[in-house]
């Protein structure tokens, strides 16, 4: 699941940029993308500790004008990665990925680390 954010950088033309999100599991994941060629791998930076790894690409599928691959991922909680597919030696498509496992319409970065306080103060107003 891609999310789009868009911005309005001037008066006549409008950006975007997209994101993968994907998730702790260990399972087969999904990913739909607008390549230039069909890649032959697919290398993932993490970007807090710089360390390239190869992920074996499990399947591809055509689309019209995208394509869809599943891959098993080893992915931590909150951590963004640096995606870059290759046919051979040529990069074909380059992304951000994002690790989460909350619900993407519910997001929030303060998850579970922010909790209110309950008070049975009282206080007085003196008119």
């Amino acid at each position: 699941m891609a999310a789009l954010f868009a911005f309005k950088t001037n008066r006549h033309h409008l950006s975007y940029f997209s994101m993968i999100v994907l998730t702790t599991s260990t399972s087969a994941q999904t990913f739909s993308f607008i390549p230039r060629d069909t890649p032959t791998s697919m290398v993932l930076t993490d970007d807090q500790t710089n360390t390239p790894v190869t992920v074996a690409i499990t399947s591809q599928t055509n689309g019209d004008y995208v394509k869809t691959i599943t891959a098993t991922f080893a992915l931590k909680e909150g951590h963004f990665y640096d995606l870059v597919l290759y046919k051979n030696t040529d990069i074909v498509y380059k992304d951000r990925i994002f690790c989460t496992d909350q619900n993407i319409v519910t997001f929030s970065v303060n998850n579970g680390e922010y909790i209110s306080n309950t008070t049975s103060n009282t206080f007085i107003v003196y008119e």
